[in-house]
């Protein structure tokens, strides 16, 4: 049976996620590189790093898309290491979801309803008439006016802005309720226009609400973090406050090296 890391109560309770010597080996190469990381309760919390310093796949063990070599997960003390995907999310950690075809042909009122009424244990129920359940209703309105959604709340998915889909799926991770979300590049292919709305939206994510966030945008990394965790080869290579971090020799020197920028400014 394995063992949780030893903690004291003032840790535990502040810890909501923490990866405990995590490893991935694809063949002979090593993706994921003994990481560590802690994710404090109501954390704005950052990963960085060049292109194929393993971020990805990092989300991907802690979500449980990909087993891990050795190492644990822990959300809320619980070892999670083993859990199937969707026991995870039903224990609050979620990642922003891909829309891609699954929602096309449903509006965002509809989707939201039926991830909200799935959580609530609705199931099937969501097929009839959305007036159905008030609560499920109301839950769906509040999240179409905090992401934004409420003047295309009837519109089919296919036809919105690139910009409304991606908040479209911070508002469906957000309905299943986590404690701990994980946003994977969420301004990645927004257009400028509508960068803007999508990064206040960001911003204002309730704070009970811990967030882990991979970025290459640095603007919008220093903007939110108030931790930045970088990652380079796989491994941890430092971890500190954005001011630290954007005046860290190492880090800079690592960017350069691999033909990137570490802009703050």
């Amino acid at each position: 049976m394995s063992k949780v890391p030893k903690m004291s109560q003032a840790n535990v309770e502040t810890t909501v996620l923490e990866t405990h010597d995590l490893m991935k080996k694809f063949g002979g190469i090593t993706a994921t590189d003994h990481v560590s990381l802690k994710l404090r309760h109501g954390a704005r919390h950052a990963l960085i790093g060049p292109n194929g310093a393993g971020k990805t796949t990092l989300l991907n063990l802690m979500t449980g898309v990909l087993p891990q070599t050795s190492g644990q997960i822990f959300l809320q003390g619980e070892d999670i290491s083993q859990l199937a995907p969707h026991r995870r999310v039903q224990k609050g950690l979620v990642r922003t979801f891909q829309i891609n075809q699954l929602f096309d042909s449903m509006t965002p009122l509809e989707t939201l309803a039926m991830v909200i009424s799935q959580q609530k244990g609705g199931g099937a129920n969501v097929w009839r008439p959305l007036g159905y359940r008030a609560d499920v209703v109301q839950r769906a309105e509040e999240l179409l006016a905090l992401f934004h959604l409420t003047e295309v709340h009837n519109q089919v998915t296919s036809k919105m802005p690139y910009g409304k889909r991606r908040l479209l799926e911070m508002a469906i991770a957000l309905a299943c309720e986590p404690s701990v979300l994980l946003l994977d590049e969420p301004v990645a292919g927004v257009p400028a226009g509508e960068r803007e709305e999508l990064l206040r939206t960001v911003a204002s994510l309730p704070k009970d609400v811990s967030v882990l966030l991979i970025e290459h945008d640095m603007d919008l990394v220093f903007d939110f973090a108030e931790t930045i965790t970088v990652l380079v080869n796989g491994a941890v290579l430092t971890e500190g406050t954005p001011s630290e971090i954007a005046n860290d020799a190492r880090v800079k020197a690592v960017y350069l090296g691999h033909g990137e920028a570490l802009h703050h400014g």
